[in-house]
């Protein structure tokens, strides 16, 4: 199973979107996500050929939209902008539309343009416009079983303008509506634009990490007589292995590994972290960093496409297009909005026509209903909020998986840590060790060639620190979780490396890190410090101060686990676990109050997996990264807070949205029913009417949420 992602423009709403998404589940593809404010789809299919693509694309397009190739978008982003189309379609309609407008001005005695045919021929470019593009969508969506808003718009402003034309060929000059219509359409128009523009500000965070991407490259290539050469390539050319040239305030091309040189790098686009830091050979660097100070030469070790950078746009893109528990809501009466305005809209006109006995009123009423409904609002109300809240989180280095996530954390009421590597460094150093019955250059030979099999932050530290010419030949070697490794050598001797769980029955002597086995006794044993990440206090402070209790979960001895939790203030210890044991903790806390569990370890996966949040740290095991619902980059856990904050107030947004869309139709539509709106000044509240949710959104890029 694959995914593939798709750019679709001409989406307005999140009835285009469910348009879109209800054809491509139709055609049998799974997990469809589609976002109104990007236009970003995204579904998993298993085989895509030339064929069914054309078909799913011809299918897309045939519902009014289009789909945009993302080689010919990323290739036109360099070239001169275009002009937004709302607001070129706006721009030729509003010079007919003021002309129109002119004969109400009081006092402006325009003889010529009351003349009904004269408006007929200042209307019809406006009502042709419209029609291309509100019509055009409108017919497509009735076509596809869900109406959008444009049917609306579609539907008032041909009312307006098919009753004028009667009116001018039956010479009745009283039932002239043509500005109207005209004022209809360009106003939709001039609000779609306000309304996009509003929208793409939701956006500017991930539109700063999307340039970073686009750079160009000083890439290194030598010549037959192996002189070096240095020539520029766009940076969407480098493959792995290529090597690269980074000056002094350059942009870093890719991810890489420095081969030469030393320097300063701003890696504040990945993290949010502006102050720079010391790289230095076999450091990898990441590309849309800064190179602030030095001179490097690096290897490529990624693709544009499966770089840090592009992954975490990936990843929050996947991630805007996720639908919350409290978006089902609004995605039900959008589905059901456009009908149900249309019912409201001929009732209103019966009503007020048996009311009144008046056909004018009646229509301009039944028009204005049509025209100031907004199911946008609905639509747009998560979706704007969720853009906003991810943006800024990827710019501060937390990346949410789903946007489920960032609703689930406003129940968390307890957070469980695990020790190494999460409240701690996790970079050990040998303080002390022992062998017993072995020589010092043996009893090391026997831990390495152990602790080489394990990616255990104490076992990297073993390898790292006791690298030696020699080597064990093994038979058989295996890591089991929660006790260490065991080997079984060529020469038939049997050795351990591990916990105290594998040396319990040996000694009763418990303080020490690793316990080295061999055929069955004890060989000795490693001692190891670790240092506590020095915003782990604050972090914990932080929480206590909202209410949310700690528990420090760990594998690790008692002793070890007391002494963190009086450090840095947590409330419970849970020690000496192993992963299963972890695993059944996590459950039952779980099932009594909503959990998030923040760890690093393979050890920590099913833990992370089952807890209400998982959360993990960038430098954790790749397993524990795939099974988190949140990262922290770059040694984040000083993000958590923050990461806690936007869940919270992200949702607040959601909420406030919502109620937004909702009061704003609620009111809206009777008010024009009982004809205290106009149609054109209808169709202007409504376009601002997501104008507001749009800026109540872009409220959290500056909101303290902390």
């Amino acid at each position: 199973m694959e995914t593939i992602n798709w750019k679709v423009e001409g989406m307005t709403c999140s009835n285009c979107a469910l348009s879109v998404t209800k054809f491509l589940e139709k055609e049998g593809l799974q997990n469809v996500k589609v976002n109104p404010i990007d236009g970003d789809v995204h579904f998993d299919y298993v085989t895509l050929d030339d064929t069914r693509q054309k078909k799913l694309t011809s299918g897309i397009e045939s519902l009014g939209y289009t789909v945009v190739d993302e080689k010919l978008q990323g290739s036109a982003s360099t070239a001169t902008p275009k002009l937004n189309r709302y607001l070129r379609y706006a721009l030729i309609c509003l010079p007919f539309t003021l002309l129109l407008m002119l004969h109400m001005i009081p006092g402006l005695h325009l003889h010529w343009l009351m003349n009904p045919w004269v408006q007929l021929i200042l209307c019809l470019p406006v009502y042709i416009t419209g029609m291309y593009f509100f019509g055009r969508s409108a017919w497509k969506s009735l076509g596809s079983g869900s109406p959008n808003m444009n049917v609306l718009i579609t539907i008032g402003a041909s009312a307006a303008f098919i009753y004028s034309l009667i009116g001018t060929i039956t010479g009745q000059s009283q039932y002239i509506f043509y500005e109207t219509a005209a004022a209809i359409i360009t106003l939709v128009f001039l609000g779609n634009y306000l309304e996009d523009f509003s929208i793409q500000t939701t956006q500017r965070e991930l539109n700063k990490l999307a340039r970073s991407q686009k750079v160009m490259a000083n890439m290194i290539a030598f010549d037959d007589q192996h002189q070096e050469h240095i020539f520029p390539v766009e940076n969407s050319q480098l493959k792995p292995g290529d090597l690269i040239l980074v000056k002094n305030g350059e942009q870093v091309p890719a991810d890489a590994k420095i081969l030469w040189g030393e320097g300063s790098v701003n890696e504040a686009i990945i993290t949010g972290e502006s102050m720079p830091v010391e790289k230095k050979p076999k450091d990898r660097i990441i590309g849309g960093s800064l190179l602030t100070a030095g001179l490097l030469k690096a290897q490529v070790t990624a693709s544009a496409g499966d770089s840090v950078l592009a992954n975490i746009l990936n990843l929050v893109k996947k991630a805007q297009g996720d639908k919350p528990p409290i978006q089902k809501m609004a995605d039900r009466i959008s589905a059901i909005f456009v009908p149900v305005v249309l019912g409201i809209a001929l009732l209103t006109f019966v009503l007020n026509y048996f009311f009144l006995h008046a056909f004018t009123p009646a229509l301009m009423r039944s028009i204005a209903v049509l025209v100031i409904a907004c199911p946008c609002a609905m639509g747009l109300a998560t979706p704007a909020a969720i853009a906003v809240g991810l943006g800024r989180a990827a710019k501060n280095g937390i990346l949410f998986r789903n946007a489920t996530s960032l609703e689930a954390f406003k129940t968390i009421t307890q957070v469980v840590f695990d020790k190494t590597g999460t409240l701690t460094t996790g970079e050990f150093n040998i303080v002390k060790f022992e062998s017993v019955g072995l020589t010092e250059e043996e009893f090391r030979k026997i831990a390495f060639s152990l602790e080489k099999y394990s990616n255990h932050p104490i076992a990297a530290c073993i390898t790292r620190t006791w690298k030696t010419s020699g080597d064990i030949k093994w038979s058989k070697i295996e890591e089991i979780r929660g006790k260490g490794v065991h080997g079984i050598a060529k020469s038939g001797d049997e050795y351990w490396a591990g916990s105290y769980a594998i040396a319990n029955s040996l000694t009763a002597d418990q303080n020490h890190n690793i316990y080295i086995l061999k055929n069955g006794q004890l060989a000795g044993w490693i001692d190891v410090n670790d240092t506590v990440r020095p915003e782990a206090k604050q972090v914990i402070s932080y929480l206590h101060s909202k209410q949310i209790s700690t528990i420090l979960l760990s594998g690790d001895r008692q002793s070890n686990c007391d002494a963190l939790a009086l450090e840095t203030g947590i409330q419970t210890v849970i020690a000496e676990k192993t992963p299963e044991q972890k695993l059944d903790i996590i459950t039952a806390l779980t099932a009594k109050a909503p959990t998030a569990m923040v760890g690093d370890g393979i050890n920590d996966a099913p833990a992370l997996a089952k807890a209400t949040i998982g959360i993990s740290l960038s430098d954790a095991s790749q397993v524990a990264m795939q099974t988190a619902d949140v990262v922290l980059m770059n040694h984040g856990l000083k993000n958590l807070p923050l990461a806690l904050g936007l869940g919270k107030h992200t949702l607040i947004t959601i909420k406030e949205n919502l109620f937004w869309a909702f009061a704003y139709n609620i009111v809206a539509i009777p008010v024009a029913a009982f004809g205290f709106l106009t149609p054109a000044f209808g169709a202007l509240i409504m376009g601002l009417s997501d104008v507001v949710l749009a800026i109540n959104s872009v409220r959290l890029f500056v909101k303290k949420t902390t």
